[in-house]
């Protein structure tokens, strides 16, 4: 029996989710997410207690953000990001398949170890400026850092921070990560290198000016560019002994934001403008979405669909879960699908090869559309400061060719790491 009340959060999280990703007249993806969630909260659909115990349930995820966004914030500021870039393009020596290679494995590398959201925010814009001044065509170099972000995302935990919110309390540990993702993750990076260097051939047969005016690292630069190393190192500690880490990761921030403010005597205001602080009302809704939605039972039924799965076929459950999973993130973005997953991870009673197929649809996925992943969404933003408008139909036709094979490839690898 369908509840009138059930129908009711039902619609508000629909009408949420859809002005998150179509976001019209231009408003904040943030205000559709707290809109939703106070009318869910005004109209009793949830009580006030179960919201702020909801919100509250993101915490780690919160600190985690808050610290990698300032640390890549203020690595731009200094530098670091157009450095990189510019080293790439010293290193392609005229060449746009090598530049091509270089700069794929700078995006693949800070994917990995500050997230997705660093590379779609901070590196696009260096990748951009030095396209542009080697005269080549920047389109190919400015996709890499839209699928990489997605496709080298669950290469450790620190990659995406969809990862926390689907593990929460329950995250592997470190070496427990490698042994379930490692394989999984090089098969998407590799079949997202291979797809995207063949879809973008034609681009990359130009010969590029090899005059690169490059400027040297400052001390801060270098300060900063030893902050980001040494988080990896903290956070790479923390993961193997299974702990948290948004703390870690926003103590760290703080320290090298500390030592490079109080250098240059002045304070971080510049560097906390340059922060997408409206990532947070956006997540904080989302909870109590969810949080709605698992009060009508919709994600209990879910749960019960997937143990059905299992049971009528166990070799199709992991490789189908991961499928819809993907597809999903396209049609409602994956946040919320990242939200409902980890109510339904954490509610138990689901294989680990069904939760990792699970986490591989909610990471790789939204390389399919430019509304499937925030990390799309803020490369999207990036592209706009930058004068360069991609429009819908036209990644879309990328995608398709670029994620099927990547998410195949990386769902036999989750099969072959969980054989049974």
């Amino acid at each position: 029996m369908i509840f009138p009340s059930h129908l009711a959060t039902w619609i508000v999280a629909a009408t949420a989710t859809a002005g998150v990703i179509l976001r019209p007249w231009r408003t904040s993806e943030a205000l559709w997410t707290t809109i939703g969630a106070l009318i869910l909260v005004t109209a009793s659909l949830v009580p006030w207690q179960d919201a702020i115990q909801s919100v509250a349930r993101g915490t780690d995820v919160y600190l985690f953000l808050a610290g990698m966004m300032l640390l890549a914030e203020l690595a731009r500021e200094e530098g670091v990001f157009d450095w990189l870039a510019g080293q790439a393009a010293r290193h392609a020596v005229g060449s746009a398949e090598r530049l091509f290679a270089l700069v794929f494995a700078i995006a693949t590398v800070v994917t990995i170890f500050l997230s997705n959201d660093a590379t779609a925010v901070v590196l696009t814009p260096a990748v951009h400026t030095v396209a542009k001044s080697l005269k080549a065509k920047p389109l190919p170099y400015l996709l890499i850092c839209a699928f990489v972000a997605n496709a080298a995302s669950f290469a450790l935990p620190v990659s995406n921070p969809a990862n926390l919110v689907v593990f929460g309390a329950h995250m592997p540990s470190l070496v427990s990560w490698i042994s379930r993702f490692g394989l999984a993750s090089v098969l998407s990076v590799l079949a997202t290198y291979a797809v995207l260097r063949w879809h973008q051939c034609r681009a990359l047969r130009d010969t590029l000016s090899e005059h690169v005016a490059l400027s040297p690292l400052t001390t801060n630069g270098k300060l900063a560019s030893l902050g980001l190393l040494l988080t990896s190192i903290v956070l790479l500690g923390a993961s193997m002994l299974g702990a948290r880490l948004g703390m870690p990761t926003f103590l760290c921030a703080l320290v090298c934001m500390g030592m490079i403010f109080v250098r240059r005597r002045e304070m971080p205001w510049q560097v906390l403008r340059g922060v997408a602080w409206n990532v947070f009302p956006l997540l904080a809704g989302m909870f109590v979405l969810v949080m709605g939605l698992d009060q009508t039972g919709a994600i209990a039924d879910l749960s019960q669909l997937l143990r059905d799965m299992v049971e009528a076929s166990a070799s199709w459950a992991a490789p189908v879960s991961g499928m819809v999973t993907a597809l999903a993130c396209n049609l409602f973005n994956n946040l919320p699908a990242a939200l409902i997953a980890g109510t339904v991870v954490n509610a138990g009673g689901l294989s680990t090869h069904i939760v990792d197929a699970i986490l591989v649809g909610i990471d790789l996925g939204p390389n399919l559309s430019m509304t499937g992943s925030l990390a799309t969404l803020l490369w999207l933003v990036s592209l706009r400061r930058e004068g360069i408008r991609i429009g819908n139909l036209q990644f879309l036709s990328v995608g398709c060719v670029i994620m099927f094979p990547a998410l195949l490839l990386a769902l036999m690898g989750i099969f072959v790491t969980h054989p049974s």
